[in-house]
């Protein structure tokens, strides 16, 4: 036990812990308002969500045994919730996706533990709510780092800054090639139009209208989210590549900087701000709506060279935007 933890310190988080557990219900045979056990539910979690893709990844993040997950996934495919692609040829990995009945149950489940976190919140200022979300943070990820063995990320050392820097554009692209290449496809399709876009819009970065911020580890940029308040006209903002390099997502970073570009458009009153993301990207579409987005529209397109479902998001503006302010 370290010695900079005290002891009475453990104790009263584990029981917090403990309370957690049964407050949200884990210990129900059916979990989340589903006829399905808790193992499964967080299958459905994690394949709908932006987190895995294949069998193996998914037994590492649930800390599965070869036999129980081989169980657990053979139940969710009998019952017509998930199906499983065919193996990789390269990597001889098995991929996952949810079927139009599975989408549905992971609605029902987010459904019901969004309405238990805004029943809970609402009796918490809004300050409280925002240290709660990084402690869990913060607390998740120490859990997960000590459970793979892996060094945790210090983030309280990532600074958040805005204007251009050399290789602004290349670093962008490559964050965003080495998650949406390894995790949904994308290929030199999607790569060609984000560098076109971007390379327009640095051009006009002196304007006022526009504006990039980096979270900076050190002198590397680890995250980024752009404002093009020219685009779409009509006084609306465009907001695009907002991107959080892999193994510091889930720690914050990518909430500080939607802040950052929220607090612009409504300092500049943009009437609208618009985002276009992908149906499947759960983590982002939860930030997105508590930031006051909403989806506008959604359609099947192969516009970045891989057949999804596009969605479009939109946030007006509000004379007092207190959901922007950074305490």
């Amino acid at each position: 036990m370290s010695s900079s933890v005290k002891r009475p310190l453990i104790l009263s988080i584990q029981d917090a812990s403990r309370q957690l557990i049964h407050e949200l219900r884990f210990t129900e045979s059916k979990l989340a308002g589903t006829d399905l056990p808790a193992s499964a539910v967080h299958a459905l979690l994690e394949i709908g969500g932006d987190n895995v893709k294949t069998v193996a990844a998914l037994g590492v993040t649930l800390y599965l045994d070869e036999t129980t997950l081989k169980v657990i996934l053979r139940n969710l495919v009998q019952a017509g919730e998930i199906r499983e692609g065919k193996n990789d040829s390269n990597t001889g990995e098995t991929s996952l996706s949810l079927t139009p009945a599975g989408w549905k149950t992971l609605a029902k489940i987010n459904a019901f533990a969004q309405e238990q976190i805004i029943q809970a919140l609402a009796q918490l200022s809004h300050y409280t709510c925002e240290t709660i979300l990084e402690g869990l943070h913060k607390y998740a990820g120490a859990l997960r780092s000590k459970r793979l063995g892996h060094p945790m990320q210090n983030n309280s050392n990532i600074v958040i800054t805005s204007g251009y820097r050399p290789g602004l554009v290349g670093r962008t692209i490559e964050m965003h090639m080495q998650y949406y290449s390894s995790n949904w496809g994308f290929g030199s399709i999607f790569e060609a139009r984000l560098a076109t876009d971007l390379g327009g819009l640095l051009t006009r970065l002196e304007k006022p209208e526009n504006e990039v911020w980096m979270a900076l580890d050190e002198s590397k940029i680890v995250g980024t989210i752009y404002i093009d308040g020219e685009n779409l006209g009509g006084n609306k903002a465009h907001l695009g590549a907002f991107i959080v390099g892999d193994g510091l997502r889930g720690g914050g970073i990518g909430r500080q900087l939607l802040q950052k570009a929220l607090v612009l458009v409504d300092e500049r009153k943009f009437s609208e701000t618009h985002l276009w993301t992908f149906k499947g990207l759960e983590a982002a579409r939860h930030l997105y709506i508590s930031n006051g987005f909403v989806l506008k529209s959604e359609f099947p397109s192969d516009k970045w060279g891989v057949k999804i479902v596009v969605q479009q998001y939109v946030r007006k503006f509000e004379r007092s935007p207190d959901s922007t302010r950074i305490e």
